[in-house]
């Protein structure tokens, strides 16, 4: 295994940052539990973990064989994603107060309809494509991972919002409280710019 553990907990806390930001997973599971309680969420947020493995998964080998043809690729993209992580701070600062809308087709009932829901929401999330697709590659170098270190990162992909996710689920009457103050969706907003922001600049010295 080639990877640092210092590496490894700055992909977490961005994991975490990128979890804090409102959006679609947000909505989509908070309207699920609204209406039929953590029973409701559990599967969406199951669902969610397909993309959240599949999308680092899809950036490694793609990026990977750009790197056996690009030498200096990854340097590139690191930074890219210091760019795009002080951007998404910054604008997620901005529009801190901004009301989240709500989509109820991911409301069906069932167990299926809703991991089904979590997969279309985590697939079609552009958050989550830009991260995965665009600013992972700028947190470890792709050219020496082996087997273990593919592993420990899908895991750490899934494990991280998993957690956060099913969190939310068990304590949504909070999270409903969350969703309909502005103040608190306001310094909500702020301490996840605040956190992308921090990761941004963090990672050219990584």
């Amino acid at each position: 295994m080639t990877i640092a553990a210092a590496d490894l907990g700055l992909y977490a806390l961005a994991l975490l940052a990128l979890f804090l930001t409102p959006g679609p997973v947000w909505v989509a599971l908070t309207a699920r539990a609204l209406s039929g309680g953590f029973q409701s969420a559990w599967p969406l947020a199951l669902g969610v973990c397909v993309g959240d493995v599949l999308w680092p998964l899809l950036a490694i080998l793609g990026v990977g064989w750009i790197v056996s043809v690009y030498g200096g690729f990854l340097e590139l993209l690191k930074w890219v994603a210091c760019a795009t992580f002080l951007v998404m701070g910054l604008l997620v600062i901005r529009h801190a107060g901004k009301p989240i809308s709500t989509d109820g087709r991911l409301t069906r009932p069932g167990m299926w309809a809703g991991f089904l829901a979590g997969v279309a929401v985590i697939l079609g999330n552009p958050k989550a494509i830009l991260f995965y697709m665009g600013i992972l590659p700028g947190f470890f170098d792709f050219a020496r991972l082996t087997v273990a270190d593919i592993a420990l990162i899908c895991l750490a992909s899934l494990i991280v919002p998993l957690a956060g996710n099913l969190i939310m689920a068990g304590f949504i009457g909070k999270a409903r409280a969350l969703l309909r103050s502005p103040q608190a969706l306001r310094r909500t907003n702020l301490i996840a710019g605040g956190l992308l922001v921090a990761v941004g600049l963090v990672i050219p010295f990584t």
